[in-house]
């Protein structure tokens, strides 16, 4: 069974960096798409940004492009979120999520079509 696990939240002040890291165990990392997700108090839970299973592909949600930055390294099975110029919009529970689906069907930009997740890290941005 795959187990994901994020780290890496935390407390910053607006203008200010942070790096998530989601560790993959249970499966073969590099065959499964990688995304992040977030969701904020009374929100939906949001895309952020996907990444194929080689690397090759990133996508991102308009709301992040330029400021964040996902990528992976596949033999480490982890996956990182580089999150710079933080807004205070930007608090929410960061989620990681695999999808073992080919490059070509990518982006997936909906939760419902991920299986597996992790628990969340909590970031929180003060202005």
């Amino acid at each position: 069974q795959v187990q994901l696990v994020e780290s890496g939240g935390g407390l910053v002040q607006a203008g200010g960096s942070l790096r998530l890291s989601c560790t993959f165990s249970g499966r073969s990392f590099s065959v499964y798409a990688m995304a992040w997700f977030r969701q904020a108090p009374g929100k939906e839970r949001e895309f952020v940004a996907v990444i194929s299973s080689s690397g090759d592909k990133t996508y991102y949600a308009d709301s992040v492009k330029g400021r964040f930055t996902i990528s992976r390294d596949n033999a480490k099975n982890t996956v990182y979120l580089q999150m710079s110029s933080l807004r205070p919009e930007d608090t929410a529970v960061y989620y990681c999520a695999a999808d073992l689906v080919p490059p070509r069907v990518l982006p997936r930009r909906s939760p419902k079509e991920y299986d597996y997740w992790g628990q969340g890290t909590q970031v929180t941005v003060s202005s």
